[in-house]
C-alpha cells in the first residue's frame, strides 16, 4: 500500500502542532516537596513545603477513585518540624489512592496517586524453633533424625551394642541359609 504525500503531510502538521503543547504541559508532577510511599499495607506522606500557622502544619487526605474532593477523604494532621512534615494511613486496603496536602495557609503542597498493591500471603514454612520439643507426649519425632536432643555416652553404647547384635544374628542367618539343606 502507497502512502500519498497529502496524509503524510497532514499526519506531520497534526503532530508538529501537539509538540508544543506536550512541551508546554511537561511531566505530571507530584507538587513541589511532596513524596508519597507505600510499605504493605500503611501510605506514607513526607513534605517540606508547609509553614506552621497557628501550631499547625496542615492536612494529608487519603482519596480513594470514588470520593470527589479533600473533605471527603481519610484526612490526617501533618507532623513535624521545620525541615519537614508527614503524615501516614495504616490498614488501607489495596486499590488506587490520591494523596492531596494541604498547607495550613489553605495552599496546596501537592498531589500524588499512588497504588496500594496486596500484601504477599506469607509461605507455609516451619522455623526451627516450631518443632514440638523432645520432651512433649506427641509420639515419634519422624524426619528429625535425631537432632532434638543430645545423647549421653551410655545411650550411644547401647545403641551400638544393639545395631552390632544385629549384624552378628543377620550375618548367622545368611550363612546358615546359604548351606544346601540336611535331611
Amino acid at each position: 500500500m502507497r502512502i500519498s504525500s497529502p496524509l503524510l503531510r497532514s499526519g506531520l502538521t497534526v503532530a508538529a502542532a501537539a509538540l508544543p503543547v506536550t512541551l508546554a504541559t511537561g511531566p505530571a508532577s507530584a507538587g513541589p516537596g511532596i513524596s508519597v510511599s507505600t510499605t504493605g499495607t500503611t501510605v506514607s506522606v513526607t513534605t517540606t513545603a508547609c509553614a506552621q500557622l497557628n501550631g499547625s502544619w496542615g492536612t494529608a487526605s487519603l482519596i480513594t477513585g470514588s470520593q470527589g474532593d479533600f473533605a471527603q477523604g481519610r484526612q490526617v494532621a501533618l507532623t513535624g518540624n521545620s525541615t519537614g512534615q508527614g503524615a501516614s494511613w495504616s490498614g488501607i486496603s489495596p486499590g488506587t489512592y490520591t494523596v492531596i496536602v494541604m498547607c495550613s495557609n489553605n495552599s496546596t503542597a501537592g498531589t500524588q496517586t499512588v497504588i496500594v498493591s496486596a500484601a504477599p500471603s506469607p509461605s507455609p514454612s516451619r522455623s526451627p524453633s516450631s518443632y514440638p520439643s523432645a520432651s512433649a507426649s506427641r509420639g515419634v519425632l519422624g524426619g528429625l533424625g535425631g537432632a532434638v536432643q543430645d545423647y549421653g555416652t551410655a545411650t550411644l553404647v547401647a545403641g551400638g551394642a544393639l545395631v552390632g547384635t544385629g549384624v552378628i544374628g543377620a550375618a548367622w542367618f545368611l550363612r546358615r541359609r546359604s548351606k544346601p539343606y540336611r535331611f
